[in-house]
């Protein structure tokens, strides 16, 4: 019954949010979609090879309104849609709101309490059965008018990504799929500091996109994960994380540990901010011409 419950919740708010991306009241642009299509149709997610996209994070609704780009049948298939994290603080507030969103494949996530909350946890569980993780990387909403500009080379970063993402990808027991993300335009649709009621309702005429970049180069992302096996931390070997067996000092592994965490989440954050770079320009704050954007 559950199953059946947060099935029918997924698929209203998906079908809602395609009428929604379909009604006048803005536009959408979608490039790199098969990036993503082709990695939730990969037969090796049976055997528990996850997905794990990676965006920034403009408004409050930034999800579930970017998944209106799916493929209607992907709503009535739970492997083929997303669970992502979100804050105690602001989805799970009341009863009938926490019921809500569990419904809608939302892990509950508690600020401050760090990488290795149940959260993670669970989503470490979700990716070990080949599900599809969707995470923002810098954890909370960050409009594209906040991003700061380094002063000599002109050119913009998004906020530090939350190391959860690192120890994700330790822990998971196979390699997931990893694929940037880049959206514009969601915080023209939602913009932060309005007044109430106006803050709850999307600004009309917005011009959105939503772009999805080449997946991760497994290489590399086993190269940055190799930089700790000296010290016994976890590797991935044939698609499956084994241990390096041997006496490690204790400190050393830890402080190995939070080294690798550390550059596997840099590692991301620069795939994220690359394709930024591509559609949005140096300062991470435009979107390329209309007509040199594909529909997808």
């Amino acid at each position: 019954m559950q199953q059946v419950l947060s099935a029918a919740t997924v698929a209203a708010i998906g079908l809602t949010c395609k009428a929604y991306l379909h009604s006048g009241l803005c536009s959408i642009s979608v490039r790199g979609l098969p990036y993503l299509m082709d990695a939730l149709e990969n037969p090796e997610r049976v055997s528990g090879q996850g997905v794990l996209t990676v965006s920034n994070h403009l408004s409050t609704l930034d999800d579930p309104l970017t998944w209106g780009i799916l493929p209607a049948r992907t709503y009535l298939h739970s492997h083929l849609t997303r669970w992502t994290l979100g804050a105690s603080d602001i989805m799970f507030t009341n009863p009938v709101f926490s019921a809500f969103f569990r419904k809608g494949q939302v892990i509950e996530t508690f600020r401050g309490a760090g990488v290795h909350q149940p959260a993670v946890d669970l989503a470490i569980e979700k990716l070990r059965a080949g599900a599809w993780i969707h995470l923002f990387g810098e954890g909370k909403v960050c409009q594209s008018d906040t991003y700061k500009a380094d002063p000599q080379t002109g050119i913009a970063r998004l906020q530090r990504f939350k190391w959860g993402i690192g120890r994700i990808l330790m822990e998971a027991p196979h390699l997931p799929t990893i694929i940037p993300m880049w959206i514009t335009g969601f915080d023209k649709l939602m913009p932060e500091g309005r007044r109430a009621p106006w803050k709850f309702l999307p600004r009309p005429g917005a011009r959105l996109s939503v772009t999805f970049g080449a997946p991760l180069s497994p290489a590399a992302v086993r190269a940055t994960m190799g930089s700790g096996t000296e010290l016994g931390l976890g590797q991935w070997h044939d698609g499956e994380v084994g241990q390096v067996k041997g006496e490690v000092d204790a400190d050393a592994e830890a402080e190995a540990e939070v080294k690798v965490r550390i550059a596997l989440t840099e590692l991301v954050q620069r795939a994220v901010e690359g394709l930024g770079r591509q559609v949005s320009g140096d300062l991470l704050n435009g979107s390329l011409p209309h007509h040199h954007q594909q529909r997808t």
